[in-house]
């Protein structure tokens, strides 16, 4: 519809042309002025039809991206993708459907007729922050009154704000240590040396901040940023900003190990893994990063959220063996076989209990519900979903109360769903996909089903693979590690900003913070720099 009528609108500019050139008396001339009046009314049709085709499709987009985020526990891997591509595909289409209405308004103005012009639906503007400083700039009025000259009087004044972007300051702090000397004795005072949050460093807290959190939170590698500084009249090679970062990595590193203490502190913890390329010579090969996290949230628990993440060569499972060395609790993680050691009865300081992932179950029939429309993919899909919506009807309540709804209404769904699935299972050759799926969730039922009987418990995995997203987003950065060390410094600095955002913590304010106190801070008082003290320190926080 669209291009016919822009190929109405090309027509109506020949005809007009036409006219024009063959107005040779006063009949024409009105002729060519009503064909040109005819070419504007179509141009401004077109373009309000096309911005309404443009808002149309905004809509739709925003429809399933709303009807994602609201389903059962969505923000897995199946989705992530979807959901991103979505997201990247509505923002190009409101940019669209902006400049679409523009020229409807644009093409109405100019048009010798009436127009309608499409007004498409404005987004919800929400206020501008109250904290920014505001700058007044007052436009002059006229000194007497343009009418009659008279002297005039302010009734009010009508105030638009706008938001600006002023660039970022660099400056130079000069530390001064004056010298005095003594008449009498002779003898020369100064004041002690500062300290410095990197030994041989040049750079302040909130400069080594910023190039932690744009490494690791932003994803920027290194020669990003360097080249960006040097845009804006700063000169700091890559290898300058390496130094930074593992020197100040170095200076963290207590931080981290109390951040990981606490997590292995917890009743009930999340474990998961992730790749992470590593140059080696002439090649690359693929190392991992673990994550354990604690987050008593769900079950109403007092203590703080965290993240711990380790580096390892490779996915053997001697490796979350000695991160867990100390650790006996309760575990959600999925089917890697490296983790069965940890479940032994043997095992000292105790055995670790397994409780497997819905979200892992789920997963594999909903690739089939969704590629092949399998029915009895579907139909498993919306068995577990049923489960997933009791869980958000109890999150936050106390393991108990957690317990006891789930007694009441979630064992009799998953009762049914176990007889169900072992049913269909009959009817399927064993090499289907579908049985495939089946076998999964029932060759693990104790463990999926777990859940039921502790109210500490999640269905899902999803706590320890959303402390992960930020691997996968930088993975398609910085492609790759520079080495095994390199490795293990990422997972030390992604543990603190990780830990951070658990918290609500600004993790660039919590770092300069952190970075200009820890000199000169006692050991024993540690603590009080982790986030959830930091968050609670108001002084601490108003100053960073």
């Amino acid at each position: 519809m669209i291009l016919a009528q822009r190929e109405a609108v090309r027509a109506a500019e020949a005809r007009a042309v036409t006219a024009e050139s063959r107005a040779g008396t006063a009949q024409a001339q009105a002729a060519a002025a009503q064909t040109r009046a005819s070419a504007a009314e179509a141009r401004a049709t077109a373009a309000e039809s096309e911005a309404k085709y443009r808002a149309l499709q905004i809509e739709k987009l925003k429809y399933t991206i709303a009807k994602l985020r609201h389903e059962q526990f969505g923000q897995s891997a199946e989705r992530g993708a979807i959901l991103e591509q979505l997201e990247l595909q509505l923002a190009d289409l409101e940019e669209d459907a902006a400049q679409a209405e523009a020229q409807a308004h644009q093409a109405a103005a100019s048009a010798t007729v009436k127009v309608e012009s499409f007004e498409r639906r404005k987004p919800a503007r929400r206020p501008l922050p109250e904290h920014l400083p505001r700058e007044r700039i007052v436009y002059p009025s006229p000194s007497a009154c343009p009418c009659c000259g008279g002297a005039l009087h302010k009734l009010g004044e009508d105030v638009t704000e706008t938001l600006e972007l002023v660039p970022r300051q660099w400056k130079v702090i000069q530390h001064v240590r004056e010298k005095y000397s003594c008449r009498s004795c002779e003898a020369v005072t100064q004041p002690p040396a500062p300290s410095h949050p990197i030994a041989r460093g040049r750079a302040g807290p909130g400069l080594l901040a910023h190039v932690l959190f744009a490494k690791y939170g932003l994803h920027l590698p290194l020669n990003r940023q360097s080249a960006t500084y040097a845009r804006e009249g700063v000169d700091l090679d890559t290898s300058t900003l390496a130094d930074w970062v593992g020197a100040a990595a170095a200076t963290l590193m207590p931080l981290v190990e109390r951040i990981r203490a606490h997590v292995f502190a917890a009743e009930r913890i999340h474990a998961d893994d992730t790749t992470v390329p590593v140059l080696a010579t002439g090649k690359c090969r693929t190392g991992r990063l673990w994550v354990y996290v604690r987050d008593d949230r769900p079950f109403g628990g007092a203590a703080a959220p965290a993240a711990a993440l380790f580096y390892s060569r490779d996915r053997g499972g001697e490796h979350p063996g000695q991160h867990l060395a100390g650790y006996a609790g309760l575990m959600q993680a999925d089917a890697y076989a490296g983790f069965n050691k940890l479940y032994e009865t043997s095992r000292r300081p105790g055995p670790i209990v397994e409780a497997m992932c819905w979200a892992h179950a789920r997963r594999k029939f909903f690739d089939l519900a969704r590629i092949n429309k399998a029915p009895i993919a579907i139909e498993a899909v919306e068995r577990i979903d049923a489960l997933f919506a009791i869980e958000r009807d109890i999150n936050g309540k106390p393991p108990a109360e957690r317990a006891r709804i789930r007694n009441e209404r979630s064992r009799p769904l998953v009762i049914a769903l176990e007889a169900w699935l072992r049913e269909q299972r009959k009817t399927l050759s064993a090499h289907s996909e579908t049985a495939k799926a089946i076998a999964y969730s029932l060759n693990r039922w104790t463990s999926l089903t777990r859940f039921l009987d502790d109210g500490r418990l999640c269905m899902s995995n999803n706590a320890a693979e959303r402390a992960l997203r930020c691997v996968a987003v930088g993975r398609h950065n910085w492609t790759f590690a520079g080495s095994d060390e390199g490795g293990r410094r990422g997972a030390a600095i992604y543990t603190l900003i990780e830990t951070a955002k658990l918290n609500d913590i600004d993790p660039q304010a919590w770092l300069a913070d952190i970075l200009a106190r820890l000199p000169d801070h006692p050991v024993r008082r540690i603590d009080e720099l982790l986030p959830w003290n930091w968050q609670r320190a108001g002084p601490a926080k108003a100053a960073a």
